[in-house]
C-alpha cells in the first residue's frame, strides 16, 4: 500500500521478503545428486547396462541447464523413478552428452564389436513434489 508520502516502502519490504522465504523454501527442497552411466553391447548383444545413482555428500557447483520432469506417484528414491522412466531419462542424458567408443577385435578369421556408452559422472539438481520430479544437469 501506499504510505501518506506515497511511498511503497512497506510493500516492497513486504514483498521481498515473501519472495526470498519462497526462494529460500525451493532450494531448501532441492537435492543434488550424481548419476553415471555405461551401456556395453558385444557382437550386437547387451553385455551390460549400469545406471549408477549417490546423494552427493559436497555442494556441485554449476548452474542448472537442460531439465526434465518425470511422474513420480508421490516417490522419493530416485533410482526407482529413473528406472520406471529409463527410455525417456536415457535419451535426455544422450541429448547433454555420451562418450561411445567402438572396438574390433579379429581372432582365428571371427571378428568381434564392442561398443561402449559412457555418461561420465555429472551433477544433477533433483527436486521432489507430489506428482512428478524435475531433474536438472548442473554445468
Amino acid at each position: 500500500m501506499r504510505s501518506r508520502n506515497g511511498n511503497h516502502s512497506f510493500t516492497r519490504r513486504f514483498c521481498s521478503i515473501i519472495l526470498l522465504t519462497s526462494l529460500t523454501s525451493l532450494a531448501l527442497n532441492a537435492s543434488e545428486y550424481l548419476i553415471s552411466y555405461k551401456y556395453i553391447v558385444k557382437n550386437a548383444t547387451l553385455y551390460n547396462e549400469a545406471l549408477d545413482i549417490s546423494k552427493s555428500m559436497s555442494k556441485c557447483m554449476g548452474i542448472p541447464q537442460q531439465s526434465i520432469i518425470l511422474p513420480s506417484s508421490n516417490k522419493k528414491n530416485l533410482k526407482k523413478i529413473i528406472k520406471e522412466n529409463r527410455e525417456i531419462f536415457i535419451d535426455y542424458i544422450s541429448q547433454i552428452g555420451l562418450n561411445i567408443k567402438n572396438k574390433q577385435i579379429s581372432t582365428n578369421n571371427q571378428i568381434d564389436t564392442i561398443s561402449i556408452l559412457t555418461f561420465k559422472t555429472s551433477c544433477f539438481k533433483v527436486d521432489f513434489n507430489d506428482n512428478f520430479v524435475k531433474i536438472s544437469y548442473l554445468k
